[in-house]
């Protein structure tokens, strides 16, 4: 059984009182991955804090701004890249999944709810 995720030991994580704060749906959707694939055992806490710090370090490097909008962001990136690193999922799989939510996301009217597609595995 996977340890219980310590959120302490990520000290940028978007937070009020009661816990994560989102900006939108798909932060919140990128968090519960996370959390579910680290409860499922497909990867240690450590490597899961270790590999989203390497994203914020490289991040910071390219000069960009750390000013909490792209925290998101930078956790996607880490979760992309663990689990093509784990073998969960193929980098030609995520890159199309990627895809299909740029198309879902462009034909979706504003203020309605994307309705990603299932494409072909």
């Amino acid at each position: 059984m996977a340890e219980s995720p310590d959120l302490r030991a990520l000290p940028s994580l978007p937070r009020d009182e009661e816990g994560p704060v989102f900006r939108a749906p798909w932060e919140a959707q990128a968090f519960a991955m996370a959390l579910t694939l680290h409860a499922q055992g497909q990867f240690t806490w450590k490597e899961w804090a270790s590999r989203l710090a390497a994203e914020i370090r490289a991040a910071a490097a390219r000069g960009e701004p750390d000013d909490g909008t792209t925290y998101y962001e930078h956790w996607l990136a880490a979760l992309e890249k663990l689990v093509a690193e784990k073998g969960l999922l193929s980098t030609a799989a995520l890159a199309r999944r990627a895809r299909e939510w740029e198309v879902a996301a462009r034909e979706t009217a504003p203020g309605r709810p994307i309705e990603l597609r299932r494409g072909p595995e």
